[in-house]
């Protein structure tokens, strides 16, 4: 059987720097075949800490990301037609199922609640997809885990996540490093020295600061890395940081220059 398109086998090993015991209490809950749900903001490692996870324990990993219109037959798969006739094709879900795998949802609140209903039977003690257009029933094997993820920031009335389906996952709280642990996830990750690292790391942190200014997010660690690799490669830090910091989080000019004059202070 062919691994997934995003499977993480045994070379490779994506980088991951752990902030606590989110290791061990991940492991803890796949080995008692309970479901988790990682609450975090943008770009704090939610994804690549699942991958890293996939890859510790050798699992195939099916990764979706939720949208508007993610519907319970995107998960669960559909019947199509072709020149041969018509024939079923599982989706990622069954797929991981099927193998034993772990299937993760990043921004599981996107998605129609109808997605609901599928995932309830899967993250409770039935462990069960039943699939509804072919009439069966699958037992998850012991390997399967459900993950789930969403930003709590993002959260409205219309699009939180029920109480019903809550507390049917073992919950993790993500945040951005400390300071030291996200110098060396940047080193690392842009493949630059720790001075560099670290200056941009401290200009990151004082633009989280600015948070309530006007900004819907703060400077994701993830953007920190992307404005480490231009510098690193010889683009003008100031130019770097426009692109890579100023410009993504805010559309309004007034906003992104007084983002900018924080750059200048630590990039003089």
């Amino acid at each position: 059987m062919n691994a997934p398109e995003n499977f993480v086998g045994t070379t490779g090993a994506p980088f991951y720097q752990s902030q606590a015991n989110e290791e061990a209490l991940f492991e803890q809950a796949w080995r008692h075949g309970m479901p988790v749900l990682i609450k975090g903001p943008t770009g704090c490692g939610k994804t690549r800490f699942v991958q890293h996870m996939a890859h510790r324990l050798n699992l195939p990993l099916y990764t979706v990301a939720c949208h508007d219109d993610l519907s319970a037959a995107d998960l669960v798969g559909r019947h199509l037609i072709g020149a041969q006739g018509t024939w079923w094709q599982d989706g990622p879900l069954t797929r991981a199922v099927r193998e034993g795998g772990i299937c993760y949802l990043d921004e599981v609140v996107e998605a129609r609640q109808d997605t609901a209903v599928v995932l309830h039977p899967l993250a409770d003690d039935r462990r069960e997809l039943f699939i509804e257009r072919t009439g069966e029933a699958l037992k998850a094997p012991p390997g399967f885990m459900l993950v789930v993820s969403y930003n709590p920031g993002y959260q409205n009335l219309l699009k939180g996540m029920k109480p019903s389906t809550r507390q049917r996952f073992v919950a993790m709280r993500f945040d951005y490093p400390p300071a030291e642990q996200e110098v060396r996830i940047v080193a690392n990750e842009a493949q630059v020295d720790m001075q560099l690292a670290a200056q941009v790391v401290k200009l990151g942190q004082a633009l989280r600061r600015l948070e309530q200014h006007d900004l819907e997010e703060v400077a994701s660690t993830r953007l920190l890395i992307f404005t480490a690799r231009m510098i690193g490669s010889g683009m003008n830090p100031r130019e770097a940081c426009l692109a890579c910091l100023a410009e993504p989080l805010s559309d309004d000019a007034q906003t992104v220059a007084a983002l900018m004059d924080v750059v200048d202070v630590h990039f003089a």
